[in-house]
């Protein structure tokens, strides 16, 4: 089982910024070869305020090792303010899936 994703998300003058650190090994093809393990990677990542989604994106496996994110988004656009969640979301290869939730502070 994958750890927590580590999320930050602020709310200054009607934008949010969100910075996020995944917790995933990030195995490439050639990686996994070398290591004699299979490939595994973050494929698909989504994060929602309200229900709303406010990022949305497809990797490939050029990630590095525990990826880190930031992204801004209009926080009146999302119908965000100050305390509410932000649900974090990613799946992998393997099908994998981790949802993480952060204040917005």
């Amino acid at each position: 089982m994958a750890k927590k994703t580590r999320i930050k998300a602020k709310l200054k003058k009607g934008v949010v910024t969100v910075k996020a650190l995944a917790n995933h090994a990030m195995l490439s093809h050639q990686e996994a070869k070398r290591a004699k393990k299979e490939a595994n990677w973050i494929t698909y990542i989504v994060a929602k305020v309200n229900g709303n989604v406010v990022y949305e994106v497809s990797t490939s496996q050029f990630l590095s090792k525990n990826p880190y994110f930031k992204f801004k988004f209009n926080a009146e656009a999302a119908g965000a303010k100050k305390k509410d969640k932000l649900e974090f979301t990613w799946v992998d290869l393997k099908g994998d899936t981790n949802t993480s939730t952060g204040k917005i502070k």
